[in-house]
Formats: structure tokens, C-alpha cells, sequence
């Protein structure tokens, strides 16, 4: 970044915050609060401040490039040492990163558009199962690439590591059994009639993790039924103790009309060679580190970035701030807003104005409903795309001159 472009830069992140506030997070002043800047000069840290204005006349005379507060709640949060800051807790934080993401699109709207489902995902997991109320739960867009979840209860902020990576481990799945959950139960046996066993697992709308294996089971179904006849009968028969007759005759119980209504209540033992073929594709499931998975609960499991929310001492970007990434706004946003939240048109704050640039390399993108295909040399887009241009590193700024021929 040229001198010219970082000038540009500040002069437009000054402008900002005098003309905004920060969204600060409750308890402001028992958090650690850290800076970055346009000048690379490193990370600021184990700053404090007692009062929203001091805050703000420390933003407005620097203009940080990134601002960032602590998750954790502090005695002494001015203190050098984190050993002498005396931790008194910590909200749990979640980061959805779409480079973080499983299989992520390569296009930044993709990218958007695949994190946000991933953030709702999440949201679900703690409103239902972990059984949060959304008063506790705060929604920001990062301003980059993803979102973060505040989550502030107060059975919560004590909490080690440990604990952390428990509900990690949880809400994407590490460690489940799926075969835990899918099993024989004895049914009849009464006045002499000989007991017999039945195939079962959790029906639809289960708590937790019953109703998304119930999901994953109906998927794998509707995905056989999708199949024609040559592709469906392949799977099966190349999962292990699957053979051919076992596969063609469990094929033919996945047509029945009835096959999807009945998973949803539980039942699986309808379906031709139940136990058999069904203790085979779990197993294939249950070795998915080899082989390709049969029953697959990825599409269920949630994401977001470990060592994130295990990190009871981490700085999360502050709402109402600029990513000095690209410029956008870190956006809070209620849970009822994030459905219909585009971060290519609601976090982007900066005007229409014309900017001159120098494209270092082809780039495109889209911006409040723009599509933009710049190749490298100068260049002129809208003041918001110039400002996201410039902090991605894909362009510089360029100095406007008078022709002479105005000049005579």
C-alpha cells in the first residue's frame, strides 16, 4: 500500500467515525480492548477505557485500521500481563469463516452466501438444542468473510477450554456414533407368541442430534430413489456385506410410497434385509475415514473455527467498527435480520462518488447490485468499491489532474 492509498484510506475510516459510533459490547469497560493499524506497525493491546467517549476520541485521533475488543471480562484489563489482568469470564464466541468452510466456493458472493447458511445452522443448534434464549445471543457480520455469534449467559462465562471444545465437539458432530442411535428394540413375545425384534431409530422432530440422523437417513434415501436403477443398485452392492440380491431387493422396498413417510416416524423395518443391510451402511459410515460414506451427516454438522471459541482470553472485532480488509461495516444484526442481511449492500457505508485508481490486477466483484470486471491499469468505480478495492490490496489510489487543456 502507497502512501497516497493508506492517506485515502484514513481520511475516509476519520470520516466514518466521526460520523458514527461504535456498537460497544456491554461491560466495555472490564474488557481488553486492541488495535491495529494502517501503518503495520503491529498490534496495540491491553487497552482500557472507563467511559464510551474516551473510546471514541482514542478512535477518531488514530483511526485503527481493525478495532477489537475481548471476548473475557477482566478485574484489570489495562494490565500488561494477562496473568495480572485477574479473568473473570468470558462470553462464548463462535467464527464462522468461509474460508474456513468445508468444500468453500471460490467467488466472495458464494463465499457470503454459503457462510450465512452455515450461521444459521449454528443459530439452530443453540436456540434448540442447547436451549439459549435469543436475548442472550448477539449476530454480527464480520466485515469480511463470515459472521460471529456473541453468546452471553450468564451460565456460561465461566467456562474453561475444556469445556469450550465440548460444545465444538457437539454442535460439528466429532466422536457421534450414528449406530448409537439406530437399533433393534424386542417387540411381541406375549401368551406364547415368540418375541421378535424391530428396526428403529429417533422419528422426525427428536431432540438434537436424533432428528438430523433422522434427516441424514431420509437424504440417503431420497438420494437412492433419485438414482436410476444400475447407479443405486452399485452403491449399495459395493458397501461392504451388501451382495447383489440383498441390494436389489432392499432397492426395491426404497419405492414404496410409504418409504419416506415411515423413516419420519422412526421406522425402518419395513424395508427388505432391515438389520442387515442398514448394519452395513452404518458401519461403511462408521469407517468414513477409509471409504467414502454411505449415510453421511456432513450437510448436518455445524462449522465454525475451534480455537476461536475455545480461547477464553481472545479479541473479537467490535461491532459498528470498519474491517480494514475491505471497508465494510461489522454489521449487528438481530436474528430476525439475518435472513434477509447482504453484506454487499447493508454493510457497505461509503457514498457514490467517483475514485480514480490504478488496478494492480484483474479483480471482480459485486456491490450494492453492481457487478464490477476491472482489469489492471487505471480505473474509475463508485467511492465504496474504490475504498474495498483499495483495502483488499487490489488497487491503489490515483491522483485526478486537470488536463492542460482546461488549464489554458
Amino acid at each position: 500500500m502507497n502512501a497516497l492509498t493508506r492517506n485515502f484510506l484514513i481520511s475516509k475510516f476519520r470520516e466514518y467515525y466521526i460520523e458514527s459510533s461504535l456498537d460497544v459490547p456491554p461491560d466495555f469497560e472490564s474488557r481488553e480492548w486492541g488495535f491495529l493499524f494502517f501503518d503495520d506497525s503491529g498490534m496495540r493491546r491491553h487497552k482500557s477505557y472507563l467511559c464510551r467517549g474516551e473510546l471514541a476520541d482514542y478512535v477518531r485521533s488514530m483511526v485503527p485500521r481493525h478495532i477489537y475488543h475481548s471476548a473475557a471480562y477482566y478485574q484489570r484489563p489495562g494490565a500488561p500481563t494477562m496473568k495480572e489482568k485477574l479473568w473473570q469470564g468470558a462470553d462464548l464466541i463462535f467464527d464462522l469463516d468461509a474460508d474456513h468452510l468445508r468444500a468453500a466456493p471460490k467467488s466472495y458472493e458464494e463465499m457470503l452466501a454459503r457462510v450465512k447458511r452455515e450461521t444459521q445452522k449454528l443459530l439452530d443448534f443453540l436456540l434448540s438444542d442447547f436451549g439459549f434464549s435469543e436475548s442472550k445471543i448477539a449476530v454480527v457480520f464480520s466485515g469480511g468473510r463470515g459472521y460471529h455469534i456473541h453468546v452471553r449467559d450468564q451460565r456460561i462465562l465461566t467456562l474453561g477450554s475444556d469445556e469450550r471444545r465440548e460444545i465444538v465437539d457437539y454442535l460439528t458432530g466429532r466422536g457421534l456414533s450414528i449406530d448409537r442411535f439406530i437399533y433393534e428394540v424386542r417387540v411381541g413375545g406375549d401368551y406364547g407368541v415368540k418375541s421378535a425384534t424391530k428396526m428403529t431409530f429417533p422419528k422426525e422432530g427428536s431432540s438434537g442430534w436424533g432428528n438430523r440422523i433422522n434427516r441424514s437417513v431420509s437424504s440417503f434415501v431420497t438420494k437412492i430413489r433419485n438414482l436410476d436403477r444400475e447407479e443405486a443398485l452399485d452403491l449399495l452392492s459395493q458397501t461392504k456385506g451388501i451382495g447383489s440380491k440383498k441390494a436389489s431387493d432392499f432397492y426395491q422396498s426404497l419405492l414404496d410410497d410409504r418409504v419416506i413417510e415411515e423413516i419420519q416416524k422412526g421406522n425402518l423395518d419395513f424395508l427388505k434385509y432391515s438389520s442387515a443391510v442398514w448394519g452395513s451402511l452404518l458401519g461403511e459410515y462408521l469407517e468414513r475415514e477409509k471409504v467414502n460414506a454411505v449415510i453421511s451427516i456432513e450437510e448436518e454438522r455445524g462449522e465454525t473455527d475451534e480455537p476461536v471459541t475455545a480461547d477464553v482470553r481472545r479479541l473479537i472485532r467490535c461491532p459498528g467498527s470498519l474491517h480494514g480488509g475491505t471497508g465494510f461495516r461489522v454489521t449487528p444484526l438481530a436474528l430476525s435480520d439475518l435472513e434477509g442481511f447482504d453484506p454487499l449492500a447493508d454493510a457497505v457505508v461509503f457514498g457514490d462518488d467517483p475514485v480514480p485508481l490504478e488496478m494492480l490486477k484483474p479483480f471482480s466483484t459485486q456491490m450494492r447490485g453492481e457487478s464490477y470486471h476491472l482489469n489492471d491499469g487505471p480505473a474509475e468505480v463508485p467511492m465504496h468499491a474504490a475504498v474495498f478495492l483499495m483495502a483488499r490490496g487490489v488497487a491503489e489510489a490515483r491522483a485526478k489532474f486537470l488536463s492542460s487543456d482546461k488549464s489554458m
